[in-house]
């Protein structure tokens, strides 16, 4: 009898497998999960109801839909601001704007000025100045915080905006903020700010996607001022950690009627973490139809099966004219964004690569590594930066356009990562881009295939071994 339930149950384990072969996940991963179901029926199944389904993304789609369906959100789509935005493009140029309506979920904003923040130290003191000038509301969103003297001196800033009056809202992920207490925060909720956990992982309350991550990195203030890039709160991303060293991030604040549309994005989070709406005029300042930079927000997340992020990429490798020079702070392309890689660089674009030499995830350099071969075969040009942690998100395209976000190139971003990146037409700071990343192009060790080839065996072997795991790193 004994060994008739265990067969029995056995076999009823298998009831999951059209459960997985529903959720049309990717084929490697709906095979991965068919396996596990297979091979381990009872463990394998207990793994998957916990971190395989699609749970969080249906209650991420549906506090989207909720918010639409409380309405003022028709904005999001299209608005006075981007139809006026498209009139100062060329007839090229607007075709490829139309593209990014239909790539993304946010239309194409306008925006009076945008600036390029290299490295903590000039984006924690741009931060700090807009939160001591805040009038009406300050809003932080961040994958990482830590408990160090450069993040709680920003928590105090916090807070004394909050004791002088102004919303203050700071929202944060679980997993990027492990062993941070909730009671961390205290000091801003005692001076009347609010503080939330994106909803990823927390098993008290019934949350078990330890997979997901909500990996944006936003900040909004007076919908005025918004800051959008790949940097965390704390010491380390100042580079003033010295078991680290120099860390390299870049940030971008971007000021006009581009605000609104981040702050939807913001509100979207925020309303999925603590259920209340920001949906009152005094959130959303009036649109400045006049202002002539374009800015593109560019969400991504596993609610987004379409991968605009990963699109846009690729179709900005599809038409650059001459240039596309790209920074990773991970990477580990699919499919589609290494076959764009190739192809561009096969025709005569001028393809480089910035990743990281060292890295604060020691693996991802070796998952890296191992896709090298195949690029270079193709002309693209790596470089591996070694003065410190390359951190930066960041994408040149031409002489006008350029992106800053917090997407890595890694499938992790792609497809499991909550993400928000910026693209933005501004030939000034395009220009600034430009010469940030030359100087770290000089100041890195340039990738030659011939020597690269000649690498050892043990290193080959390295390389083969974790690219598998990419995901999961």
């Amino acid at each position: 009898m004994h060994w008739s339930l265990l067969w029995i149950g056995y076999l009823a384990t298998w009831a999951t497998i059209p459960h997985i072969l529903l959720r049309n996940k990717p084929p490697a991963s709906t095979l991965a999960w068919v396996w596990a179901v297979i091979l381990f029926p009872y463990a394998g199944t207990i793994f998957y109801f916990v971190f395989g389904t699609d749970r969080l993304v249906r209650q991420k789609l549906r506090a989207t839909r909720e918010m639409d369906a409380s309405g003022g959100r028709a904005e999001r789509r299209v608005s006075a601001d981007t139809e006026a935005s498209l009139e100062h493009l060329t007839p090229q140029e607007r075709q490829h704007a139309k593209l990014l309506l239909h790539l993304h979920e946010y239309a194409i904003s306008c925006a009076e000025e945008t600036r390029l923040l290299v490295d903590g130290g000039a984006f924690f003191a741009a931060l700090g100045q807009r939160i001591e000038e805040a009038r009406h509301h300050v809003h932080i969103e961040f994958y990482i915080w830590q408990d160090d003297t450069r993040a709680n001196e920003m928590l105090d800033r916090l807070a004394a905006a909050a004791r002088r009056g102004v919303e203050v809202r700071l929202l944060l992920d679980p997993i990027g903020c492990f062993g941070l207490r909730h009671s961390h925060f205290a000091r801003l909720i005692e001076a009347g700010g609010k503080f939330a956990w994106f909803r990823t992982a927390h098993p008290l309350r019934n949350q078990w996607t330890f997979t997901l991550r909500n990996h944006r990195k936003l900040q909004v203030i007076d919908c005025t001022h918004c800051f959008v890039g790949g940097m965390n709160m704390g010491r380390e991303y100042a580079g003033e950690d010295p078991a680290i060293g120099p860390w390299r991030d870049i940030q971008i604040e971007i000021t006009g009627s581009a605000a609104r549309k981040f702050q939807m994005i913001f509100a979207d989070d925020w309303f999925f973490a603590t259920q209340e709406k920001l949906l009152a005029p005094r959130y959303y300042l009036p649109l400045d139809c006049a202002q002539k930079l374009l800015v593109q927000p560019m969400t991504d997340g596993p609610d987004d099966p379409d991968d605009p992020i990963q699109m846009s990429l690729v179709w900005m490798l599809n038409i650059a004219r001459h240039r596309v020079w790209l920074t990773a702070g991970y990477f580990g392309p699919n499919e589609p964004l290494l076959t764009a890689l190739q192809l561009a660089a096969a025709r005569g674009v001028d393809v480089r690569m910035l990743v990281a030499g060292k890295s604060d995830h020691p693996l991802l350099v070796n998952v890296g590594r191992s896709y090298y071969e195949e690029l270079l075969r193709y002309g693209v040009k790596i470089y591996e930066y070694e003065s410190g942690i390359s951190h930066a998100k960041v994408a040149l395209i031409d002489e006008e356009w350029l992106m800053v976000g917090s997407a890595n190139l890694d499938v992790r971003s792609m497809r499991l990562n909550f993400e928000l990146n910026a693209l933005v037409r501004d030939p000034a700071t395009a220009a600034d881009l430009e010469r940030v990343l030359s100087t770290d192009f000089e100041s890195s060790n340039r990738i030659v295939a011939e020597e690269f080839a000649r690498r050892s065996r043990w290193q080959r072997w390295n390389e083969s071994l974790v690219r598998p795991l990419a995901p999961l790193l």
